[in-house]
């Protein structure tokens, strides 16, 4: 059987892979491939559903919109020279921002190419093929589309629900639908995939584990959605803790270089070598040289120097760390923080080989940054197109939601399960382990752990559905002694302050509203009904 990567090769070269359209109303086709003469075998379905991986489908969301609105949005670093990043750094969001509307239409193109293969597979696909791998290919695209619609409404809300893309040929006109509904969308289908998807399957492939730990993560959200004053839907959390802790505990998977015993396997996890490692769970499939609007470009945009990227072009919007963010990491956490940001002097010998390594001038991203063509003898890879496998769900982003299922409405808890995934963690990076979890010290953690993998964001906004006035008070915290600037870094004394020649501009202060995106400007026009209040669709 091929390798998803080979797969997805061939797709490319085949160009089967419909283009992005301007709207999500404007429906694409799933690929060039006729029905009368495909979906004839299960080769056929592993065909179409690799699609679903990479490439166009998720190129606009992936470069345009995860880090941005995940990291950007949540604090964690600025780029003071792109307006349209100052927005979201400043909390001045209009439907016109690019990276509001890449995002959204990115999502929705993703939607529109799994509803079609679901669609081909159940009216098209030969009835030789059995319904055990059907069904199989059926659960991967709703794992996609399920991975689509909980991004859409963790950013914006209520939202559109589109199951079948032939109905909007008739009403293209739609309403949003209640977000507590889009939730519940969105866990149907991941029901379907963990029921449906092997447990095991060629690297780079989704499982049921992989279905199950996006479960997990979609109920903890759910268990605060509509609740207050810190507590939430005990049901819902019992059901995270359900799903997480059979991937925890039965999965039979650990965390990459956990047994190492020189804690560097988080530091080579992001290395393109160890591209979807068993603690991958979701991780998109880019191929490298396949040009603009097909490949990973997350190195070009944001690469601290254009040294760094493929024929030394790049490096666009060098994304600096926040004061902040820096602050988080503790003394003993060099891995961690070495391996997601830089700092000045900090020395990365399989960057620039051929200049005897890289010396960092100043902080930057460090993360998705994996040196040129040379450096990873890979001469396919273009300037739109790395050859890493960026993570969209991992091992230990289940295990910390694991222990917030946990912990739940208590104050802290010393629960056993709790303590030993989140130590897990911790102690792969070379952490001391803690002796008891509370909801700060969690959020922490993920920050420290998940940080540029668009995930911040969403955790905030978790928050915010069950405890409002916490949330914002956090977000308002960060301004306080310019906590959001960027920061220059002191090799002789290991010191920092706040960057006096990038000083920041006003950021408003957050509000309720703030963890809502606006709707783009050019879908309110595609779709006026969108400013309607949303309807149920359940």
């Amino acid at each position: 059987m091929k390798s998803i990567h080979k797969i997805i090769i061939i797709l490319l070269l085949a160009a089967a892979i419909a283009g992005c359209k301007k709207s999500f109303l404007d429906r694409p086709s799933n690929s060039q491939i006729s029905s009368t003469n495909f979906y004839k075998s299960t080769g056929d379905l592993r065909l179409a559903t690799a699609s679903l991986y990479g490439g166009q489908t998720w190129w606009q969301f992936s470069n345009e919109g995860s880090i941005q609105l995940g990291d950007v949005l949540a604090g964690n670093a600025s780029f003071l020279y792109d307006p349209q990043l100052v927005q979201l750094f400043t909390r001045t969001l209009t439907g016109q921002n690019n990276q509001v509307t890449f995002a959204w239409v990115g999502l929705y193109n993703c939607i529109a190419q799994c509803n079609g293969v679901i669609k081909a597979i159940q009216e098209q696909a030969s009835s030789s093929i059995s319904a055990k791998d059907k069904n199989a290919a059926i659960a991967e695209a709703r794992f996609m589309r399920a991975v689509a619609y909980y991004h859409l409404a963790v950013y914006w809300g209520a939202v559109p629900i589109v199951e079948d893309n032939s109905k909007l040929i008739k009403n293209p006109l739609l309403n949003r639908n209640i977000v507590s509904d889009v939730y519940k969308f969105v866990a149907s289908d991941l029901t379907y995939a963990a029921n449906n998807l092997p447990k095991t399957d060629d690297k780079g492939r989704v499982t049921s584990w992989s279905a199950q730990g996006m479960l997990g993560k979609v109920y903890l959200t759910m268990a605060g959605l509509g609740q207050s004053g810190g507590q939430r839907d005990q049901k819902l959390l019992d059901s995270a803790k359900k799903y997480a802790g059979n991937v925890c505990k039965n999965s039979g998977l650990q965390l990459f270089g956990q047994l190492d015993p020189n804690h560097q396997g988080y530091y080579d996890y992001f290395r393109p070598q160890n591209n979807d490692n068993p603690e991958s769970l979701f991780s998109f499939q880019w191929v490298g040289g396949t040009g603009y609007g097909n490949g990973n470009a997350l190195e070009l945009f944001f690469a601290p120097n254009s040294i760094l990227t493929v024929q030394k072009q790049g490096g666009w919007m060098p994304l600096y760390p926040t004061l902040d963010f820096y602050q988080m990491y503790s003394a003993k956490d060099t891995i961690r923080r070495k391996a997601t940001i830089m700092l000045t002097g900090d020395r990365y010998p399989e960057l620039d080989q051929a200049d005897g390594g890289y010396n960092a001038t100043r902080p930057g991203l460090k993360k998705h940054i994996i040196g040129n063509e040379k450096d990873n003898n890979s001469p396919s890879m273009d300037v739109w197109a790395s050859i890493e496998h960026n993570t969209m769900l991992r091992l230990a982003d289940v295990y910390l939601v694991y222990a917030e299922a946990i912990l739940g409405n208590n104050g802290s808890t010393s629960d056993g399960d709790a303590l030993k995934f989140f130590n897990l963690v911790r102690t792969r990076a070379g952490v001391d382990p803690v002796l008891s979890l509370d909801a700060a010290t969690l959020r922490t953690e993920r920050r420290i752990e998940l940080a540029f993998e668009g995930q911040y964001w969403i955790d905030l906004v978790r928050y915010s559905y069950y405890d409002p006035a916490n949330a914002v008070q956090l977000l308002n915290n960060q301004d306080v002694n310019h906590g959001r600037s960027s920061f220059t870094y002191d090799t002789l004394t290991r010191t920092v302050k706040i960057d006096a020649q990038n000083t920041p501009p006003s950021t408003l202060p957050a509000t309720i509203s703030s963890f809502t995106l606006p709707i783009p400007s050019s879908e309110l026009t595609s779709d006026p009904k969108l400013l309607d209040p949303p309807v149920p669709y359940y």
